[in-house]
């Protein structure tokens, strides 16, 4: 059985650093249940000429494994082991645009661009077939999307996004980076503004930006589609129609640096009460065999509270290794963990 070492990214964040291996090892098994049919094994740390690895071992992998393995969010370069020797193994990623679309905007409380994508990856492993994975036609919704880490990566994945945002100078200054970043880039794009009405009443401002990686592309009508809006979480199911979304995946308010809507008349700091109102509206965006993703704090929400709001909504929730080993510690009042669930087809 071939053995392949894995080599970590560094990570600016010292404290996810710490912790990173450990991450990645859990995320190369939910690709591995989920997407490739169990063909990798035997995954853990490893020291190899004084460098830490990953590594695992299989003897089934194909071209298409490897470009899924290729977008792991902690991957810096692939190995196969020969002996002594490490071959490297040319990685295909899906990334179509220059990775400061996810990194170069930067703000307090901003999540850590690795882990976002780690999010991202562990429930699209979760909710679409691997073919579907690589095509490029996915739907995300990110429905606390602050100022957009989420739908840029989805839109780095050549995935159309979407975002729902409650604070006013969050929605502005992203609208403000996507279209400049875009014109930066000399991208091919349209940006449309207006607002969001239902029954007559305003719901929110909307920024609705259609681009394309090459002139060719947008000439062809071969766009992405990075919309958002300024309303709160609990009116998603009045911007959006039902079932109109393959993956949900978003960071929920740590209780800590930012206030969560709770309604259109008050703030809370209180996220366990945001996300039981919430749920059940973003649950019914969903379409049947979709997941939604969710990281959040420890400190403020147990984790079997979160699986009642989740399968009351009437998601499976996956509740086994190794999605039982992501927790991790982000600062001194944040512990913070994912939970994956997906919606019975």
């Amino acid at each position: 059985m071939q053995q392949y070492a894995m080599l970590i990214s560094p990570s600016a964040n010292r404290v996810y650093a710490r912790t990173a291996a450990r991450m990645a090892a859990n995320e190369i098994r939910v690709f591995s249940a989920h997407a490739l049919d169990g063909a990798i094994e035997d995954v853990e740390e490893a020291v190899l000429g004084a460098v830490p690895y990953l590594t695992f071992r299989s003897d089934s992998l194909s071209a298409r494994d490897f470009r899924l393995l290729a977008n792991l969010s902690s991957l810096y370069a692939l190995f196969a082991v020969r002996g002594a020797m490490l071959e490297p193994i040319a990685v295909e990623r899906l990334d179509r645009y220059d990775d400061d679309l996810v990194t170069i905007l930067k703000y307090v409380g901003k999540t850590n661009e690795q882990f976002t994508k780690l999010l991202l990856n562990v429930t699209a492993a979760v909710a679409l077939a691997p073919d579907r994975l690589l095509s490029g036609d996915v739907a995300v919704l990110d429905p606390m999307c602050g100022r957009g880490t989420t739908l840029n990566q989805a839109a780095m994945y050549g995935w159309d996004a979407f975002g729902v945002e409650v604070d006013k100078r969050d929605f502005e200054t992203y609208s403000a980076f996507v279209q400049r970043w875009l014109k930066d880039k000399r991208l091919k794009h349209r940006a449309l503004q207006s607002r969001v009405k239902r029954e007559g009443r305003g719901v929110g401002q909307r920024t609705r930006v259609e681009f394309a990686a090459t002139k060719e592309l947008h000439r062809a009508g071969d766009v992405q589609v990075l919309e958002f809006v300024n309303a709160d979480t609990l009116r998603s199911g009045e911007v959006f129609k039902r079932a109109s979304f393959d993956l949900i995946v978003t960071d929920a308010p740590y209780g800590v640096h930012h206030a969560a809507v709770k309604d259109t008349r008050a703030l809370t700091r209180k996220p366990t009460e945001v996300l039981e109102a919430a749920i059940p509206v973003w649950a019914g965006l969903l379409r049947p065999g979709g997941a939604i993703g969710l990281s959040w704090n420890l400190y403020t929400t147990d984790r079997a509270d979160l699986i009642a709001m989740l399968e009351e909504s009437g998601l499976d929730v996956m509740d086994a290794a190794p999605f039982l080993d992501f927790e991790h510690r982000v600062d001194q009042a944040i512990n913070r963990d994912l939970i994956v669930a997906r919606k019975p087809k």
